[in-house]
């Protein structure tokens, strides 16, 4: 006989695969008949730009380019600097096991290192590397059995727990665009260098929508018609909304954020202005913190029962923390006297996690690009890497905690001090988002099968064994967590001692008990 339930609902956004790869873009780009020979290249810069994805059978694909910006030195009389920049297209098939059509994906693609070789004069030969990071998702709802009707003898082993619960996902494309204005007395040329990051993210929920906030801060370095090189730093706002059927405010939202496309060329209506166009992707994850009581485990001591259990694995914890990361440091370069700073990249990367205790430790470096001039304004580049540790404290049971920690760079200031020492300042925003890993047993359809077998005794003796609770001795035979702590006058059901003696209340077919 089928029992009557009453049941609950539990949305599981179950994880389904994850993949790292690395990709290679390689192309050749033929210098415009406008612009002069290359000598040498100067350096090297791009920003990618995934414009679809696709989710297949035990695999994903990805398509996109990279915005590839070339600064040169002209191979004329004068050693001039220019610039050129090509779009360097790529598809992509990563092998992802498990992954089937409909499923959802959250991609970020980084760019590793982006180099670019003379052939000739008139052609170049570029090469990219790209970081990619795949995650595909699969939601599950699942029916939790709460308590039974009529369930008059039948003993259940209750678990409360707080889970985070899936509301939904969504996605939108957020298209922004804007005029960057650059000093009045600077007649844009060529744009030789550009960088864009997405900053300040904020995210606000209300009833059923989500509204995505971040700017995108925009680097970008020029030279003008007087063959001055100069650089403009500017945010662009980004705002968008994402709807999904019942989120509300008490929900809990993750965001990430991919760059589509992407236009940046001089006005041509408005002079001492550079013109921006951004199409933006945004993918939301939505959850809600919910309370349930699991039935973990039953038994009857009269009848034997039968039921369909299956192990999940969801989330609990789900937490967030913002900091401020300082680091102020002095870089020793060879040879930095009378040169100056025309622009400086600067990417935090983590090279190693360890969750201790009861804090996440967390071991990087700050890479960091400097692009410099001397006095005859002939310009190189130089590298260096200032190592960091940054520590998030006060989280229990760190070792079983889950994170992600995402780095903005949100302030930045290197100055040439005397002796050629580069005094460096820089502001990394830490967003840890932190969660746990739980396994829950989930049972469903539960059903009588007829009476337990009679038994010869209704009391036993038994003695711990290692691992033993009073749940599994009680259910083994056939006794009560209740009956065995009464009988034997037990303070803490929840401490026993290997070792210990035991007696054992028995029930027998008649339903009597004898102590």
């Amino acid at each position: 006989m089928v029992l009557e339930t009453v049941n609950e609902n539990l949305c599981v956004n179950k994880l389904i695969a994850t993949k790292k790869d690395i990709i290679m873009v390689e192309g050749d780009m033929i210098v415009p008949d406008s612009k002069p020979d290359i000598l040498n290249t100067i350096c090297t810069s791009g920003v990618v730009c995934i414009y679809k994805k696709e989710v297949l059978e035990d695999k994903v694909r990805i398509d996109g380019n990279i915005n590839t910006y070339i600064m040169y030195l002209a191979d004329d009389t004068q050693d001039k600097v220019r610039g050129i920049n090509t779009s360097l297209d790529f598809s992509e098939i990563l092998s992802v096991p498990n992954a089937k059509e409909g499923m959802e994906s959250v991609i970020q693609a980084k760019l590793k290192s982006i180099e670019c070789k003379v052939i000739n004069g008139r052609k170049v030969g570029i090469k990219a590397t790209l970081e990619v990071e795949v995650k595909i998702y699969d939601k599950e709802d699942i029916q939790i059995v709460n308590s039974i009707q009529n369930a008059e003898g039948i003993q259940m082993l209750k678990e409360d727990l707080k889970v985070n619960s899936l509301v939904g996902m969504g996605e939108n494309k957020i298209y922004t665009k804007d005029n960057i204005s650059i000093d009045n007395i600077d007649n844009l040329a060529e744009i030789l260098k550009t960088d864009i990051a997405i900053v300040d993210k904020d995210v606000k929920v209300s009833y059923n929508k989500i509204l995505a906030k971040a700017e995108a801060r925009v680097k970008i370095m020029y030279l003008t018609e007087d063959n001055r090189v100069n650089s403009i730093d500017a945010k662009i706002p980004i705002v968008g909304f994402i709807d999904i059927a019942n989120v509300t405010e008490e929900n809990i939202c993750d965001l990430d954020y991919e760059i589509k496309n992407m236009i940046i060329k001089p006005n041509a209506t408005e002079e001492h202005s550079i013109y921006i166009e951004l199409e933006i992707g945004v993918v939301a994850i939505v959850y809600e913190e919910k309370q349930i009581n699991l039935i973990q485990d039953l038994y009857s001591p009269y009848e034997n029962l039968e039921c369909n259990k299956k192990k999940i694995t969801t989330i609990t914890n789900k937490q967030t923390r913002k900091e401020i990361k300082q680091i102020r440091e002095k870089i020793e370069l060879e040879g930095m006297e009378n040169k100056n700073i025309i622009d400086v990249d600067v990417c935090p990367v983590i090279e190693k996690q360890d969750n201790l205790s009861n804090r996440i430790v967390y071991s990087g470096s700050l890479e960091i690009n400097f692009v410099l001039s001397n006095q005859d304004l002939q310009m190189e580049v130089r590298n260096a890497k200032l190592p960091f540790e940054y520590m998030v404290d006060g989280v229990e049971d760190a070792e079983n905690v889950n994170s992600k920690l995402e780095m903005e760079v949100a302030n930045q200031d290197f100055i040439i001090q005397d002796g050629g020492v580069i005094s460096s300042n820089v502001d990394l925003v830490m967003n840890n988002d932190m969660y746990r890993s739980t396994n829950m047993n989930i049972m469903n359809e539960i059903q009588t099968n007829g009476e337990r077998e009679e038994e010869d005794y209704s009391l036993i003796l038994y003695i711990v064994k290692k691992g033993d609770t009073l749940w599994q001795i009680a259910k083994r035979y056939g006794s009560t967590i209740d009956d065995i702590v009464r009988t034997n006058g037990i303070e803490d059901p929840n401490k026993i001692t290997v070792g210990q003696k035991l007696f054992i209340p028995r029930y027998v077919k008649t339903g009597m008990m004898y102590a």
